[in-house]
């Protein structure tokens, strides 16, 4: 067992106590966020998305080309002959108006099409067929035969401008809606580099000295005083401190580092000043591990292409086939200019208007929901995944658990009351702010017990505290008290206090003089809601993993509580993600919900990463989804809004594309023997309608029930 875990086992016995400084809750990081926990950077509008079809693309990116494509998409519009024929009117004309079309669409090509034909040269590059690629081929064929037309090459009336421009303006918008409800503006990485503090006070001869962190070297001494955070790793080679490790173990409790003990970059020094050798800077620092973990787990995460993009890929694929069997047909029949026609009408039509918006309002309307429930969706695909997971994978502290202890029970000896104890213990305790002795305060008060003055309150570190109490010297510690006071626990008090004692519990004495008086006993505790958020997500099918750092006893006991699958305990803070990565090499797709820089990479790792929104940054930087609270039953929020969401996504999908079985081949002139041929105009007209039902279909979702209080 590693030293950190040494210490935690220490914890668990008998809390290691400082001064009254009040340690600060789990997972939180103490210097001030960047931009605050609301998932969006402060120029949300300038997000740099790194994977998929938006990969170099920025929401600001998509906003100006749409409203740019707009606005030259009315003249376009207007002035073409097919639209105008449509809606029963003449375009005016005067001279160079016939040239308006023409040179408005070109502009909307080069311009609002240039993100697609991008797109779709990257997606055939890599023999990945998708939404850009759908987009480029129907926009390319409808601006070359569309020049053609205007320049009168090959007698041919393809006048696609006005559908040219609507398709970009429409997909662009598509786009932008999408980006827009899942844009965030900071990193993973860069959360945790933040960690960091910019300089350090190295000890020299002369003195302290102030120095950039990149100028520390191993061997340099530091000084770090209270509240101050660890610039490197190191060894503690003067004083100590309870050191807050919550920003990259997760768990709650301070952990006491004394001469010889190690200390990581980025934990704060909660309660007194201590000396510290550098060990390790740079690349060679546990947090540039964390770093690397999340950058590969990140790079390792599912590459599955999105629902639109396969729906695209089948639809490039069918108009591809369609439009060479077409042209083949016709050529054979010895028509050329009809096998020409046919041939980009169903190239054309092959990719219609709803699909740029089905599966963008379905997450815009989705993302918006989720708002409303505390749930903050950041990755389209987190929608489609999570009603796919087998196992949700808990973080213990601060996740299942309120990450703060609780009274769980008190004994005494003897001719002792137990009221009376806890009432003397509250006392004691009253001046600390230590987790513990808020933790005995509050359960005194909740039984109205009459809580007595205390005076000449001092704070042993290491050990516990002592104060007077109507004339009468208290003390409350842990084993470590019991040992340096030279006291033994009689055997009826430890008959009492060893069952807990061995599913990990802390275990606090009060002692009078040289007399033990009773025992206090604390754990971390349990949230009411994760008990209704466990049974809900086994009732419907989904299986609960619990992983912590915390010993097994403590693990197990947490686990029966709430009757959870699988324990995952003693788990070192670098090794989470391989216990996710255990759980998927069993085929079992996962969703991990975590809170502390430790979760990060088992977040990225995950099919779904779901962090704590009272967590750090870097949690909620490398998760899918972010928690507002720390409700663990919103978890099954997004598992019933991901099932509604991806239903509806068919739908919209079916009925965006349904057309096209129809409208392709009728456009290609399978019923031209009868008379029945799809004229550019009317499959136009279709992809409109078929866009407004796909619109009025994905303000369903809204009917949609997200009230964690609600599960069942």
């Amino acid at each position: 067992m590693d030293d950190h875990n040494q210490h935690r086992h220490h914890s668990a016995a008998g809390p290691a106590r400082g001064t009254a400084h009040e340690a600060p809750a789990a997972g939180t990081v103490t210097a001030p966020a960047r931009y605050g926990h609301e998932g969006h950077g402060p120029d949300d509008d300038h997000v740099v998305h790194t994977h998929g079809q938006h990969a170099g693309h920025s929401t600001a990116m998509f906003k100006d080309r749409f409203w740019l494509t707009l606005v030259l998409s009315v003249p376009v519009v207007f002035f073409s002959p097919m639209f105008g024929h449509l809606l029963g009117y003449m375009p005016p004309e005067f001279p160079g108006s016939v040239w308006i079309p023409p040179v408005l669409g070109t502009v909307i090509f080069l311009y609002g099409g240039a993100p697609f034909l991008k797109g779709g040269r990257n997606e055939l590059k890599t023999r990945q067929p998708g939404m850009m690629l759908l987009i480029g081929m129907a926009i390319t064929v409808a601006f070359t035969a569309s020049w053609a037309t205007t320049l009168g090459i090959g007698g041919f009336d393809l006048d696609f401008w006005w559908e040219l421009a609507l398709l970009v303006a429409i997909m662009l918008l598509g786009h932008w809606i999408e980006m827009r409800a899942l844009g965030s503006a900071r990193g993973a990485l860069d959360a945790l580099a933040a960690l960091l503090p910019d300089e350090a006070e190295r000890i020299t001869d002369a003195g302290t000295e102030t120095v950039r962190v990149t100028e520390l070297q191993a061997g340099d001494l530091v000084l770090v005083r209270s509240g101050a955070r660890m610039p490197a790793d190191g060894t503690v080679t003067d004083g100590q401190a309870e050191f807050d490790e919550s920003m990259i173990t997760g768990e709650s409790k301070t952990v006491l580092r004394s001469p010889g003990d190690t200390v990581v970059a980025g934990t704060v020094a909660t309660d007194n000043t201590v000396r510290v050798r550098v060990d390790a800077v740079g690349d060679d620092t546990a947090l540039a591990g964390i770093q690397r973990l999340v950058a590969e787990a990140q790079a390792s995460s599912s590459r599955a292409q999105a629902l639109a993009d396969r729906a695209a890929a089948f639809l490039f694929y069918f108009a591809t086939a369609a439009g060479v069997i077409t042209f083949i047909a016709w050529t054979l029949l010895g028509n050329i200019p009809e096998a020409v026609t046919r041939t980009v009408t169903v190239l054309v039509i092959a990719c219609p208007h709803a699909l740029g918006l089905a599966i963008p309002l379905v997450i815009a309307i989705s993302t918006e929901q989720a708002a409303r429930a505390g749930v903050l969706i950041k990755n389209r695909m987190v929608l489609e995944r999570m009603r796919t997971v087998d196992v949700v994978l808990f973080d213990k502290t601060g996740t299942l658990t309120k990450g703060e202890p609780e009274l769980k029970d008190f004994a005494t000896v003897g001719g002792v009351d137990g009221q009376e104890m806890l009432a003397l213990a509250a006392a004691v305790e009253s001046d600390s702010e230590h987790p513990v002795a808020r933790a005995i305060v509050r359960a005194a008060r909740r039984r109205n017990l009459d809580i007595p003055r205390a005076t000449d309150f001092t704070s042993m570190t290491g050990r516990g505290v002592q104060a007077s109490v109507g004339g009468r010297t208290l003390r409350v510690g842990g084993p470590a008290l019991l040992r340096e006071l030279g006291l033994t626990e009689p055997a009826e008090l430890a008959a009492a206090t060893r069952t807990w004692m061995d599913r990990g519990a802390a275990v606090l004495h009060v002692v009078e003089g040289t007399r033990i008086l009773g025992a206090a006993i604390l754990e971390d505790a349990i949230r009411e809601e994760s008990r209704q958020a466990v049974t809900a997500l086994q009732n419907r099918g989904v299986k609960v993993a619990m992983i912590t750092g915390d010993a097994r006893q403590v693990a197990q006991a947490v686990a029966e509580e709430l009757n959870i699958d699988e324990v995952f305990a003693e788990v070192l803070p670098a090794d989470k993600d391989k216990k996710v990565a255990e759980l998927q090499s069993r085929s079992l797709k996962v969703a991990m919900v975590g809170d502390g820089v430790n979760d990060s990479p088992a977040l990225a790792r995950a099919e779904v990463g779901i962090a704590i929104g009272a967590g750090t940054d870097v949690a909620m930087e490398s998760a899918g989804v972010v928690l507002a609270g720390n409700d663990p039953r919103a978890v099954l929020s997004m598992v019933d809004l991901s099932r509604a969401s991806y239903r509806k996504m068919w739908q919209n999908l079916v009925w965006a594309t349904g057309y096209n079985i129809i409208a392709v081949p009728l456009a290609a002139g399978v019923l031209a023997f009868a008379g029945v041929v799809l004229s550019p105009a009317a499959g136009a007209v279709l992809m409109s309608l078929s866009t407004i039902v796909v619109a009025l279909n994905a303000q369903l979702l809204r009917r949609v029930k997200l009230n964690p209080s609600e599960v069942h």
